[in-house]
């Protein structure tokens, strides 16, 4: 099928003797023993790489030379990948990104503004000439063939020997058409593609770990399909749209949304085209938040996720959560994917022939990582926007979560909506153009679309991702291992440094205002505290004359019944 398998390296033994295994299980005994907190992982690290270093090349050995072609780079995670492969694999070949023109700016210049970002200034220092190895490949996902021209299609078929699949539409609200075209039609397209590459050995296909919901415990395996995809694909091509619309709810049973529907039949595009022909990854992150350490603490370019909820409640225009706070909030850091997605394809370039062409799966999620409830998260986040607030916010933050639908809507009413509307009609009067309704209507239809996810519980199991660093290489350790032991995992290190970042790269507001936020945090505290009492008291005065009235009344009847 196009494919070339490359010479086979011997394959990483967990143990070479029944007598290094017997020394492994003591050595696990005594250390843990003496260690409480001792990572599992790092033991088995040790006993791996002590015996394997010479077995397989260095991960920045194995790209050396090797030319890669990415979907979706100019996403969250595209960004990450490429400027994580560009430093810490300096001698890889080119990377080659399928872009479109988009709002009047030629491709050459998006890879320009995308490189201005703080998140390639490490890689500037370091190895600025290699920001020349991004070159574009005029294309859309969405349309056949990728859109791309005959001549860079060949030169993509000569040149390649890792593609990733990143592009994907990630709203929950698309029409199902068009979710169709871009999540599971665009993933048939890149694997017409991937089949013709001559000097192929990795495919990487990035899915979700929220694509078989329909299951309380989510392993890393592909699940039966639950539609057939070519018959999706067939509809999307040729059925009226607004017959599409009436039926989707139906059609997508049991997913909440056609982002998690087209992503699960997308999966199904790579085993039914991929196995015992392709070397190919399905890689399933869960919810993917700021970076936690590389190339700094921090980076994001997106409101997605937890630290989303957090500037928005930090602002003080999002005041109740629609959530069980019970429920794990299972996110994991950008470059920790990133990391898992480059070790997952190392690995696959050297595995045995039975193993090689049939598919790996990986969920990249924080089960038995570090878990936090949504509760906590909150609790969190009002510690840290008290500790390092915001710039110019509009009430004090001290939202709440709550898994009751009702008390949610009267919280939206009476905290934000009622709010919003006096303050916009302020700005209105002042000749100003009014935006809080505008901006709580967005607030509230995010909300929504994420009640399913924030009101279930899964576990998804990620025993063979978390293994993928105990084949490491000691020199490999420092720029791609998890760092989950790292005082930056900890939720409280964590989240400030998101905090942080999204004060610095969503909300530029430099950090050298922090101080003039914290005086303008504390009035606005004081003026909450003053406000509420008011109100309180208010509520007291209110209720107290509706029981003296009643009371009255009742006196009354009372009386006239008594009456003769």
């Amino acid at each position: 099928m196009g494919v070339t398998k490359p010479k086979m390296r011997p394959k990483v033994m967990r143990y070479t003797s029944i007598s290094n295994c017997m020394l492994n299980v003591i050595f696990n005994t005594i250390w843990k023993s003496n260690q409480t907190k001792c990572d599992y992982r790092w033991v088995l690290t040790l006993d791996v790489r002590s015996m394997n270093e010479s077995s397989l090349p260095s991960i920045p050995e194995y790209f050396k030379g090797k030319n890669v072609f990415i979907t979706g780079a100019t996403g969250f995670i595209g960004k990450v990948l490429i400027e994580k492969l560009l430093r810490s694999c300096p001698e890889i070949g080119k990377i080659y990104i399928l872009i479109r023109e988009k709002k009047g700016k030629d491709p050459a210049k998006r890879i320009k503004e995308m490189t201005d970002l703080e998140l390639f200034d490490v890689l500037k220092k370091t190895y600025p000439d290699n920001l020349s190895k991004i070159l574009p490949i005029i294309g859309d996902v969405t349309e056949i063939n990728l859109g791309i021209s005959q001549e860079d299609r060949t030169k993509l078929i000569n040149e390649i020997h890792i593609v990733y699949h990143i592009a994907a539409s990630i709203r929950f609200d698309d029409p199902l058409k068009y979710a169709i075209l871009m999540n599971t039609r665009g993933t048939r397209e890149v694997l017409h593609l991937v089949k013709e590459i001559k000097h192929l050995e990795v495919f990487m296909h990035l899915s979700t770990t929220y694509c078989n919901i329909d299951k309380k415990v989510i392993d890393e395996k592909i699940y039966p399909p639950h539609d057939d995809w070519r018959r999706a694909i067939d509809l999307a091509e040729n059925a009226d749209p607004r017959m599409m619309d009436i039926l989707t709810p139906k059609f997508m049973e049991p997913f909440p949304n056609t982002y998690t529907f087209t992503k699960s039949m997308g999966e199904h595009v790579v085993k039914d085209l991929c196995e015992g022909q392709i070397p190919a990854i399905v890689f399933r992150p869960s919810i993917v938040i700021c970076t936690m350490t590389d190339p700094f603490p921090g980076w994001m370019d997106n409101f997605n996720g937890p630290v989303g909820i957090l500037v928005a409640s930090g602002k003080g225009v999002m005041r109740s959560v629609y959530a069980d706070p019970q429920i794990r909030a299972d996110y994991v850091p950008c470059d920790s994917v990133v990391k898992g997605m480059i070790m997952a394809t190392w690995k696959k370039a050297f595995e045995r022939d039975a193993e090689k062409y049939s598919i790996s799966v990986y969920n990249a999620s924080s089960y038995r990582v570090q878990q936090v409830s949504v509760g906590e998260l909150v609790h969190l986040g009002k510690k840290l926007c008290w500790e390092m607030p915001l710039n110019d916010v509009i009430w004090y933050p001290n939202g709440s979560v709550t898994k009751c639908w009702y008390e949610n809507y009267l919280k939206l009413i009476f905290y934000q909506l009622l709010p919003a509307l006096f303050i916009d009609g302020l700005l209105l009067s002042l000749g100003k153009k009014p935006m809080l309704v505008k901006i709580h209507r967005r607030i509230f239809i995010a909300n929504s679309a994420l009640a399913y996810f924030l009101n279930n519980q899964w576990d998804f199991l990620n025993n063979k991702t978390l293994a993928l660093e105990n084949l490491l290489h000691p020199e490999d350790l420092k720029a791609f291992s998890y760092e989950t032991g790292s005082k930056y995992a900890e939720p409280y290190e964590f989240f400030k440094n998101g905090l942080l970042g999204g004060r610095r790269y969503l909300l530029h507001e430099p950090d050298s205002t922090m101080e003039k936020a914290v005086v303008h945090s504390r009035r606005m505290w004081m003026i909450a505290q003053v406000f509420n009492s008011l109100w309180y008291a208010a509520a007291f005065y209110i209720l107290w004359s509706i029981m003296k009235m009643f009371i009255s009344k009742l006196d009354a009847i009372i009386e006239y019944i008594n009456t003769p």
